[in-house]
């Protein structure tokens, strides 16, 4: 794998150098929520991605590969037993949430706070409409008007990319999703069962063996963050979710891409005390897990594309590099 140059340190909402601050770093440059996000009506929707079934079954949970981060709470290394279940085979497109909004007429939280967090070789906006980067993160500027069908900035449009994942779409957004569409966020546990793809103890979906090992698996950063990407595998920023190949359960990209939100409130402590049957998660944190990693990680500096790495942010934080996919309320005994 080629060596990049890596930030040194973490940072960000999320604890990561590719990782966005929460939006409160953003609104101390001025910003402000526009009004009140609509709420999805309860309905059924129409969520047309392709179901996976995943197998009741027993895993190991945690890093077992030594390349864990610190503060991050992947460990111990715990047994935990699930109920069957089924969860989507890619995450959310553009395309899929363009049908809940035209549905619900529902306003995101980038819309109402009336910006959202764009890296910064994706801008696509007129200098007036950059807020500035935020402390620690240069390489993340908040941008008005950037959101789900603006993921860029408002120069920018989702035209020729119904297959890529929704981004720009807060954990209250994702939630807001699935009460339309009658699903629910998995909780970490089963996000990191399904990840995993039968392979039990593995880093990654496919085994061990690196993403650019006899070809890219995964999309994510090369060259030298956060100033140069040499596109060896072929995206800046995101890439079709039915790009690569699925894992051993048929899950697309559950490693690179895009991070994906998780049911659970985020505390680094949690595996030393958690349940061994459908773990749900604490009561309170102070955001929501995040997993997968996304296009701007890279082992040199954010090696969370991992099946057992873990993330946060606010629950109403949004990012050009976040999205989610959902699971169906059949297993609830899992909540």
């Amino acid at each position: 794998m080629t060596t990049t140059e890596g930030t040194g340190a973490d940072h960000g909402g999320c604890g990561c150098g590719c990782g966005t601050p929460g939006r409160d770093a953003f609104v101390r440059l001025g910003a402000r929520p526009a009004d009140s996000a609509v709420a999805a009506r309860l309905a059924a929707g129409r969520h047309g991605v392709e179901q996976v079934h995943i197998p009741a079954g027993t895993f190991t949970m945690g890093d077992s590969s030594g390349d864990r981060n610190a503060g991050d709470g992947e460990t111990p290394l715990h047994e935990v037993t699930l109920d069957a279940f089924e969860i989507d085979a890619t995450t959310v497109t553009t395309a899929d949430f363009a049908r809940f909004v035209a549905d619900t007429g529902y306003r995101t939280e980038a819309e109402t706070f009336g910006f959202s967090a764009v890296f910064h070789l994706a801008i696509e906006a007129d200098p007036a409409d950059i807020m500035g980067p935020a402390d620690g993160t240069p390489w993340w500027s908040g941008v008005r008007g950037a959101d789900w069908a603006h993921p860029g900035g408002p120069l920018s449009n989702i035209e020729g990319h119904d297959d890529h994942p929704a981004t720009h779409v807060s954990w209250n957004d994702a939630v807001a999703y699935c009460a339309w569409a009658g699903r629910r966020l998995p909780t970490e546990a089963e996000w990191e069962y399904a990840a995993r793809g039968g392979i039990d103890g593995a880093k990654y979906p496919w085994g061990d063996a690196e993403v650019d090992d006899d070809g890219w698996r995964a999309n994510i950063w090369q060259g030298t963050f956060p100033r140069a990407n040499t596109l060896d595998d072929g995206w800046l920023t995101t890439a079709p979710v039915r790009t690569f190949e699925p894992n051993g359960y048929g899950l697309w990209q559950p490693v690179g891409n895009v991070w994906e939100w998780c049911q659970d409130w985020f505390d680094p402590g949690y595996y030393r005390h958690s349940p061994a049957t459908s773990p749900a998660g604490p009561e309170r944190g102070g955001g929501r897990i995040l997993r997968g990693g996304s296009y701007l990680c890279h082992i040199s500096y954010c090696n969370r594309y991992r099946n057992s790495a873990r993330s946060s942010n606010t629950p109403d934080s949004s990012m050009g590099n976040a999205g989610f996919r959902t699971v169906s309320r059949t297993a609830e005994s899992a909540r």
